[in-house]
């Protein structure tokens, strides 16, 4: 048995040096001890919080759909603005996205399809929501503006990194009989590229549907304004009831977009 122990296969660890192992574990321990004390908390506002959610949850139940009007108008806005976005997000991740391809683009080009795909990451959709408001004003326009953005953000990116893996064979074929660059991209490129294309898209409208819940809160219309404004009158049971929708919408539009990328 002590034989069988000894010859037994052990995965080894991420770093071998024990004593620099242990020293990043004792490290990580204290700098966290550290940070959480110099951070400032007021524990008796904290204590006082949790009064103040026992009111907000007493006054949510049991959730209020009187005006049903009013919660269906926000959540056509909202669908309005993914759709929008997610559309003119795509058109524009496209180019973006053969721009930031390394195999495809010269070098500045490359890096200025890289840089704007890290310009478009770089920030979380509410703080750009925030600054398209302050921009052209409350509403839609500022939602769909915002997720146009985030849609570049995350699409250009997985689609630049599908073109860098596609089969070079195909492209070079097409170059040996003498075609130009853009049918070279739409012959070789854009058919190996397609799946993954159709399913991002996919994918980011069902993203752009449940951020723009968020970006709502910030003014930037649908779903997300209502429940904002429904706080704002501390109409807490109709907050509920929007809150509900919203849960529902993400789970059915889950379920569907699942359903379409398996056909695909």
């Amino acid at each position: 048995m002590s034989d069988l122990s000894r010859d037994s296969w052990r995965k080894p660890p991420l770093i071998a040096n024990p004593f620099l192992r242990y020293g990043l574990v004792l490290a990580a321990i204290v700098y966290v001890v550290w940070a959480l004390s110099t951070m400032q908390f007021d524990w008796a506002r904290a204590a006082e919080g949790l009064t103040r959610a026992q009111r907000i949850f007493n006054g949510a139940f049991p959730p209020n759909f009187d005006r049903s009007s009013l919660l269906i108008s926000g959540f056509l806005e909202s669908i309005k603005i993914a759709i929008v976005a997610t559309v003119g997000g795509v058109i524009l991740s496209v180019p973006i996205a053969f721009m930031a391809a390394r195999n495809l683009a010269p070098l500045p080009v490359f890096l200025l399809g890289r840089a704007i795909i890290v310009i478009a990451r770089s920030f979380h959709p509410v703080i750009v929501a925030i600054i398209f408001v302050k921009a052209v004003g409350f509403g839609p326009f500022a939602g769909i503006l915002t997720l146009i953005v985030y849609s570049i953000g995350f699409v250009a990116k997985l689609l630049a990194e599908r073109i860098e893996e596609i089969d070079p064979g195909q492209v070079e074929a097409m170059r040996s009989v003498g075609a130009s660059y853009f049918p070279t991209l739409l012959y070789a490129v854009v058919p190996q590229i397609m799946p993954r294309q159709i399913g991002l898209t996919i994918y980011q409208l069902d993203s752009n549907l449940r951020a723009s819940a968020v970006v709502g809160i910030v003014g930037a219309g649908g779903i997300g304004a209502t429940l904002a404004n429904a706080f704002g009158r501390y109409d807490y049971d109709f907050a509920l009831a929007i809150t509900i929708v919203i849960v529902a919408i993400i789970l059915i539009s889950e379920a569907i977009s699942g359903q379409i990328r398996k056909i695909w």
